[in-house]
């Protein structure tokens, strides 16, 4: 299976580089600039018109609406036969897939929570998920900034990754100084962080693919 891997675009997906063939597309996160019903209304239409067979979303901490519209914001993926993941799985082909879009308190933004209330919710990501979406990325995983030089991605995130037997691959976004590829050399297990903005939110990284 190809996982075609995105996330940040930020509503500048019209301009964003080519996405290749694949078989399940992913965004982790952060598809509108304001979070506004128009602004991901435009999105789905855009990402849903795209041909890959599977399609998975899952909200960022700029995607207001999926907080503030839940219901609105849902009812518009599936309109366009996206699949959208808060705190949920879908299994495709065999793999499981589970989307988280929690992640540590970055100003008063989308989708924060506290350590506690992280780690509680990660409790719940089932033993046999395959493969994990979620926006931030996990402590000294392709979370660094240079211009701060700090790692900035979840501890919590870090250790439930940690303990899931079957996990084969993460995907994330949201630290967009962090975008690139990496491959643990004790389990083979795959880290992407896929922004396709740079830190500048200029839309000009690739998408990431990963063969399962």
């Amino acid at each position: 299976m190809r996982l075609v891997c995105i996330s940040d675009t930020h509503s500048r997906h019209h301009d964003m580089p080519a996405i290749p063939d694949g078989d399940v597309l992913i965004h982790a996160g952060d598809c509108t600039g304001n979070g506004s019903l128009p602004a991901l209304d435009d999105f789905t239409r855009w990402f849903g018109a795209r041909p890959h067979q599977h399609k998975i979303l899952i909200a960022g901490n700029h995607d207001f609406s999926f907080e503030r519209y839940p219901d609105w914001s849902r009812e518009m993926c599936e309109k366009q036969g996206i699949t959208y993941l808060q705190g949920e799985s879908v299994s495709i082909d065999a793999l499981n897939f589970y989307g988280f879009p929690w992640q540590p308190i970055f100003r008063h933004m989308a989708f924060n929570a506290r350590e506690g209330e992280l780690r509680g919710r990660l409790k719940r990501v089932p033993d046999d998920t395959h493969v994990l979406v979620s926006h931030g990325p996990a402590l000294n995983v392709l979370d660094y900034i240079p211009a701060e030089r700090v790692h900035v991605g979840c501890r919590a995130l870090a250790q439930r990754i940690d303990q899931l037997p079957h996990l084969k691959v993460h995907v994330c976004g949201h630290i967009h100084e962090g975008y690139g590829v990496s491959v643990r050399e004790r389990d083979g297990m795959t880290f992407a962080n896929a922004s396709v903005c740079t830190e500048r939110y200029r839309p000009t990284n690739p998408p990431i693919i990963i063969d399962l």
